[in-house]
């Protein structure tokens, strides 16, 4: 018994041998597998493993995204819907990269090096890359596509962060020194931020905007908030990357409808699932759930120089007034983690554990008789473009806000075009943020005096001298003490209820295969899929 045991061990683990070289295809190594006298859940299990482990190339990824635009662009200062950050990932490259352990790992730079202070960065760039129109990438187009950013001019959502650069040179075409007005421990991973990929200088200082790029896929054809077919990369300067021959993008913006399409087999994954509906996809056959913890967080900001809104006992009462466990439990099937009215996640560092902010209408409607009114009727424009359920938790915000006082009109805005239209816009708004990996990124980009993307319009001296103090030091214990500081008056003071982070939930077709970890910046694997992902 135990010589033909070993002899069927041996056997299969040729056959073994012989799937992963392509020598024999699923079927036969099933037929093979049963014959001797393996059970069907193992040789599923071995099989699946084998294709896990051992990367194939070929076949086209069929991708259904939501958050699509008729309003999208090429133009990654104002990237602003998930299916161009995610082009922006599939045709681009930034300098840095988060990887699929959610560590910062190089790009387009290969190394990077600071002066002790911090003020002084060296990055060395990856040489013989080119832009796929065979343009060479260089130390120009670095400096081009930043300069892009910083100019004064610029509508870079971006432009806040890049102010603390006072100088950009080149030494020589394949080395970039930055210098900083003040020193920074993170700047590198500024540059893992997508919009900051790298473009083609124009040669005269300037950038070219268009599909050129120097990512792992090149596009075809485009048609805004509908279609992008995208064809691998022939000299793509990655080792062991971009399997697939071609990729193709469906904007499906309708959660049913993008479950109807994986299920169906139109597309191949899709990059956001209902939570309403999680449970009943996992048991649906050939399906494969995949979820990633998250700094991704959703918001509800109130812009702060608009009436009532400008008076902070009216901004408390709406903060006191939100159910957010209630919303997870209900509208995220608990695929969240409670928000307590600032940007930083558990999982990121320097998270301050501060107190709770509970759901206390009573204490809500003190806050809003203070603020003089008696009862208070506001608009709240939402839709389901920041999340599957924006609706939905909006619904039970309405509710929760009666025993407070304040009559919440829901409006519910087209899909299409809200983060042009909507957000950032109108005076009371639903927001979603992705993932930043540090916490000087995010607070920089949402609450710093006069940035772009300031959805409340918040602004304090104090707040904005602590943060590049915070960006400076060097010490991680003061800069601990620093950064709950900031978080504690975002808390108290800014304009934005975060009633919780998020758990990205996406899927994919049993027929495609992943590595053990994902980057958890954004759905499917950071939006890297498309480069590290490949078909069994």
């Amino acid at each position: 018994m135990t010589n033909e045991n070993s002899t069927n061990h041996r056997a299969i683990d040729a056959a073994l041998r012989d799937l992963g070289a392509g020598r024999m295809n699923r079927r036969a190594f099933v037929g093979r597998a049963l014959a001797l006298g393996l059970a069907l859940p193992a040789t599923t299990a071995l099989m699946s493993g084998q294709a896990r482990a051992t990367p194939t190339r070929g076949g086209t990824f069929r991708v259904g995204m939501a958050d699509g635009a008729s309003t999208d662009n090429w133009d990654p200062a104002v990237t602003n819907t998930r299916y161009m950050i995610h082009m922006n990932h599939v045709n681009r490259n930034m300098l840095t990269t988060i990887r699929s352990d959610n560590t910062l790992g190089p790009e387009l730079a290969k190394s990077w090096q600071a002066t002790p202070d911090a003020k002084t960065w060296t990055f060395d760039l990856v040489e013989g890359v080119t832009f796929h129109s065979g343009k060479s990438m260089t130390s120009e187009d670095v400096i081009a596509t930043i300069n892009y950013h910083r100019d004064p001019k610029s509508e870079s959502a971006v432009a806040s962060l890049l102010e603390q650069i006072a100088d950009i040179k080149a030494d020589g075409p394949n080395r970039v020194i930055f210098t900083l007005s003040g020193g920074n421990a993170d700047f590198p991973y500024l540059m893992t931020d997508y919009h900051l990929c790298i473009l083609p200088s124009d040669g005269a200082g300037g950038v070219v905007i268009s599909e050129d790029g120097t990512g792992a896929y090149m596009v075809v054809s485009h048609q805004p908030g509908v279609r992008t077919e995208l064809v691998r990369n022939p000299n793509y300067w990655k080792q062991d990357a971009a399997y697939f021959d071609g990729v193709v993008f469906t904007s499906i913006n309708d959660a049913t409808a993008r479950q109807s399409a994986l299920m169906t087999g139109s597309v191949d994954a899709v990059d956001e699932v209902s939570v309403n509906t999680v449970s009943l996809l996992s048991r649906a056959p050939g399906i494969l759930i995949d979820t990633a913890d998250t700094a991704s967080y959703v918001s509800m900001p109130m812009r702060m120089n608009v009436a009532p809104f400008d008076n902070a006992d009216v901004r408390m009462a709406l903060k006191l007034g939100l159910p957010r466990q209630q919303i997870i439990d209900t509208v995220l099937g608990g695929y969240g983690v409670i928000g307590n009215d600032h940007p930083v996640a558990p999982t990121m560092p320097f998270h301050a554990d501060l107190e709770q902010r509970p759901y206390d209408p009573e204490q809500a409607r003190f806050h809003l008789k203070r603020a003089g009114f008696d009862r208070l009727s506001v608009d709240f424009h939402c839709s389901d473009a920041p999340f599957a359920g924006g609706v939905d938790a909006a619904v039970l915000y309405q509710q929760a806000l009666v025993d407070a006082g304040i009559d919440l009109n829901i409006v519910r805005e087209p899909t299409d075009g809200y983060w042009s239209n909507v957000w950032n816009v109108k005076p009371f708004t639903l927001g979603q943020w992705g993932a930043r990996p540090t916490p000087d990124m995010i607070l920089s980009l949402v609450y710093q005096s006069g940035a772009p993307w300031n959805e409340s319009m918040f602004s304090d001296g104090r707040f904005d001298r602590i943060l590049v103090e915070a960006r400076a030091e060097l010490d991680n214990a003061r800069r601990a003490d620093m950064y709950a500081e900031l978080q504690r008056i975002v808390r108290d003071e800014a304009g934005t209820p975060v009633p919780f982070f998020k758990k990205y939930v996406f899927a994919r077709r049993d027929t495609v295969m992943h590595g053990d970890a994902l980057t958890g910046t954004w759905p499917l694997d950071g939006y890297h899929a498309v480069e590290r992902w490949w078909f069994a």
